[in-house]
């Protein structure tokens, strides 16, 4: 087994969803949250009343999977999720 962790915008969140779904990948766990890095987009820099120093808002997917599902969900994320700005699709997989 392994866990796939992605890190998205929030706005292809639905949209990641449906697809992952669409191939029958049905069990995710979803976290919002805002930060910063050399990734962040200056142009669309915004800061929350929580968290006013992070300009980046992001949603972190984590997906346990079986090893023969985590190309396919890769794969699926990475379609689905990208806009072609730095910063999309950051995704690591690890063991469990």
């Amino acid at each position: 087994m392994k866990l796939v962790k992605a890190y998205i915008r929030p706005l292809l969140l639905e949209e990641v969803y449906k697809a992952l779904r669409a191939e029958g990948h049905c069990c995710i766990t979803v976290f919002r949250g805002e930060g910063a890095g050399q990734y962040t987009d200056p142009d669309h820099a915004h800061g929350s009343l929580q968290f006013p120093a992070m300009p980046s808002k992001v949603v972190k997917l984590e997906i346990a999977a079986v090893n023969e599902d985590v190309e396919s969900i890769i794969d699926i994320i990475q379609q689905t999720a990208s806009t072609g700005s730095r910063g999309d699709g950051i995704i690591f997989v690890m063991p469990i």
